[in-house]
């Protein structure tokens, strides 16, 4: 492979207008497929399998027309205190925003709160239910003005009014925050360079690899049914690898160029052996995002292909602008420890010949490997404590900020109704197969309504063919309270019972039936997807390393970081720890995707760092170093490559924070952290001080699996043996010559 790519970086580097031209092209086709795609509509979020799917799905047969899956408000009205919302004023008040309400294009239905008991028994408050045709993210503006206005209309009479549902959904913000992480990348890259022109290579080619993938994203997103999410990620891994794979091939192109090597000769080997390191560290990010695919659930899904495709496009740039670009700039990029002269260069070192800060670090830790071994893995352990008290859920109008009007609706219609009523459960009684429908339903009813943990099940609604009806359930628990999960299993217990007796199917659904339903399912697959994404990593690192043990290793530092940054993700989001900091206004149970899509994306960037950095000590050791000295070598070319990626993948990472959707803010803090503790504490501590106690067992492999496993050559050894080839010709010419 490194003999393929050292070619390849040479063709670009000399065909460069070519390759600038091809990129560019791809940038433009893209753009246009963007600018001229529909409007995506709202991401259809279904669980195949569970049984909240299985009832909606029925609900929509059985209930045509019903726009089960269309948005919905709740406008809650307040009365001023020492009144009631029974008072003539109010009552008319509200009548007059049912009616204005009622005339909207897109509205299905209006209930009136005092026709639908929809009044608290103190009197004080009272909730209008509104429907619609269409989905939240697929309502007009025109419509979302006038159910505000119409709040607002209605506040003129003294009343509080709020508005709770998802018809006030909108794309999440992430303000300022990833200028802010690409400001920082640009500082530690001019740091780690001392060139400006440098320093802008990986920046330029990571936005333009990721403005390909988002545009590709925002132009097949109706056709394919992707969420704004989707490009979110996308935007979030793709600058972080675009601009680390960038960072390494330039920074091995300065080394080159700093042995004395001509430009194109240190194009070709530097895409020959960083660039190896790009493929394979390209493909571990690539297997974890796709395999997130064995979870079957389709929005993770196409959220893990799509940042799998950016990543994708992020190697290739890397492998082929890259050198391209480097030709264009000719001389201005200097070798490895040159500055321009605006940065300082052209000055004497204070201390000439000085080891740099890697070779001093790595030294350290080969003299003292057990102590180095033992602090990281107990801090880690630490740090990983709280998640053992780790609650997952997904997120509702609870979790939002008190600043919202979701959010003061939630907590009205929870002090008016119950902390239950933000989330009903919805019984769907499928009794085709039973004689005495009618009877069936009342009799599931009255069993429901009789267990422990619900304030009422309202009478059945069943449907024009009368046979299937829908029980509304109204727990006395919150939606993501451990009690009203075992409310679900409760109903569907009986409902077993209810089958075996009279063939009748009895399912819940509802939004809080589908977030458990769908927390069950990540938790489920999270062991067989952690097998086979560690598994076939695993195998892959095999074939780079040519080693049993440090492979292993990566994958047992991986899972120290990822528990690590799990605990840190809970003591922030469910604990509330250092909260105001991160702009969490609101502390609750962790998303249920999210231990899953950690450890997908933290094992494939924290290999890039166990890739980048070890095969640097594996071509020492190849090359006949002793295994402590290989580690020290690695360290001196690799540490502040390493170094200044990491803080690069943290500032970028740590800029959606400031997102204003709670997913977005949860993965960005989680893979920032995750990035920090795998990056400085287990390949920058626990690696090399693995390595030192293991010496050479540490590259050991069995002689059968040596013959049986393909040489892709990461290394670069077969670049030595061309070169020498290389220079045994010009020495025959030159004999030739004088003859």
């Amino acid at each position: 492979m490194a003999t393929f790519l050292y070619k390849l970086g040479r063709l670009a580097f000399r065909r460069r207008h070519f390759v600038a031209l091809i990129w560019v092209a791809l940038l433009t086709l893209a753009g246009v497929g963007a600018a001229s795609a529909p409007t995506a509509g709202s991401t259809s979020f279904s669980i195949p399998g569970t049984e909240a799917q299985k009832a909606f799905d029925l609900l929509e047969e059985r209930f045509p027309g019903s726009s089960a899956d269309g948005a919905t408000a709740r406008v809650v009205f307040k009365a001023p205190a020492g009144e009631k919302m029974t008072d003539a004023e109010h009552e008319a008040t509200v009548g007059e925003a049912v009616d204005t309400l009622s005339d909207g294009s897109e509205v299905s239905s209006v209930t009136d709160p005092y026709k639908a008991d929809a009044v608290s028994e103190d009197g004080t408050i009272a909730y209008a239910q509104v429907r619609y045709d269409v989905s939240g993210m697929e309502l007009e503006e025109s419509t979302k003005d006038a159910l505000q206005q119409t709040a607002e209309d209605a506040r003129e009479s003294g009343l509080t009014v709020e508005i709770g549902g998802d018809a006030l959904q909108a794309v999440p913000e992430t303000g300022t925050g990833e200028i802010i992480g690409i400001a920082v990348a640009a500082v530690v890259l001019v740091i780690t360079f001392g060139s400006l022109l440098a320093a802008g290579l990986p920046l330029l080619t990571a936005l333009i690899g990721v403005g390909i993938g988002v545009a590709s994203i925002t132009a097949l997103s109706s056709t394919l049914d992707l969420g704004s999410t989707t490009s979110t990620l996308a935007t979030m891994i793709g600058l972080a690898v675009g601009i680390d794979y960038a960072l390494f091939i330039v920074s091995r192109y300065r080394a080159e160029l700093a042995e004395g090597r001509e430009r194109e000769e240190a194009a070709g080997r530097a895409v020959g052996t960083a660039g190896s390191a790009v493929v394979f560290a390209g493909l571990t990010v690539v297997i974890a995002l796709v395999g997130l695919s064995v979870v079957n659930i389709p929005m993770l899904t196409k959220m893990g292909i799509a940042a799998a495709g950016t990543v994708a496009i992020a190697v290739l740039i890397a492998l082929t602008m890259i050198p391209a670009l480097l030709g264009f700039a000719g001389r201005k990029v200097r070798p490895a420890g040159e500055k321009s002269k605006l940065l300082g260069g052209g000055r004497t070192p204070k201390r000439p010949g000085r080891a740099n800060m890697g070779t001093r670090w790595a030294s350290f830790v080969v003299r003292r490997p057990v102590a180095v071994l033992l602090l990281g893995v107990l801090g880690l352990g630490a740090a990983a404590i709280p998640a053992t008290s780790l609650e997952l859920g997904l997120p509702d109008d609870g979790s939002q900020p008190t600043s919202t009007t979701q959010r003061r609706a939630y907590d009205l219609l929870s002090d008016g109704f119950g902390p239950g009523f933000n989330g009903p459960l919805m019984v769907v009684v499928d009794a085709g197969n039973s004689d005495d429908a009618q009877g069936v339903f009342d009799d599931v009813a009255e069993e429901v309504g009789d267990l422990d943990g619900v304030v009422t099940a309202m009478p059945p609604a069943p449907n024009k063919a009368g046979d299937t009806a829908t029980i509304t359930v109204i727990p006395d628990s919150k939606p993501s309270s451990v009690t009203t999960e075992d409310l679900v299993h409760a109903i569907r217990d009986s409902g077993a019972d209810t089958k075996a007796d009279t063939g009748a199917e009895v399912l819940v659904t509802g939004s809080t039936a589908m977030n458990i339903d769908v927390s069950e399912k990540l938790n489920d697959a999270l062991l067989p997807y952690l097998i086979l994404v560690v598994g076939l990593a695993f195998l892959l690192l095999i074939v780079v390393f040519r080693s049993i043990l440090v492979p292993l290793k990566a994958a047992l530092g991986f899972l120290l970081s990822v528990m690590a940054a799990l605990g840190a993700v809970v003591a922030v989001f469910q604990w509330g720890w250092l909260s105001g900091l991160m702009g969490v206004e609101e502390t609750g149970p962790v998303m249920s995707m999210m231990p899953i899509f950690m450890v997908g994306v933290v094992f494939g960037l924290a290999m890039d760092y166990e890739v980048f950095l070890v095969t640097r000590m594996r071509e020492a050791y190849v090359h006949g170093e002793k295994p402590s000295q290989a580690v020290v070598t690695g360290f001196q070319h690799g540490a502040r490559v390493v170094t200044a990626a990491a803080v690069i993948m943290i500032a970028v990472f740590s800029g959606f924070i400031g997102s204003s959707e709670s997913m977005v803010k949860m993965i960005g803090f989680g893979l920032a952290i995750a990035v920090f503790f795998d990056a400085f504490v287990v390949r920058m501590a626990i690696v090399p001080a693995v390595l030192a106690l293991l010496g050479r067992r540490a590259w050991w492999l069995p002689k059968w699996l040596d013959r049986v496993l393909p040489n892709v050559d990461v290394e670069g050894e077969g670049l030595r043996a061309h070169a020498a080839a290389a220079d045994a010709d010009r020495d025959d010419d030159k004999e030739l010559v004088r003859a």
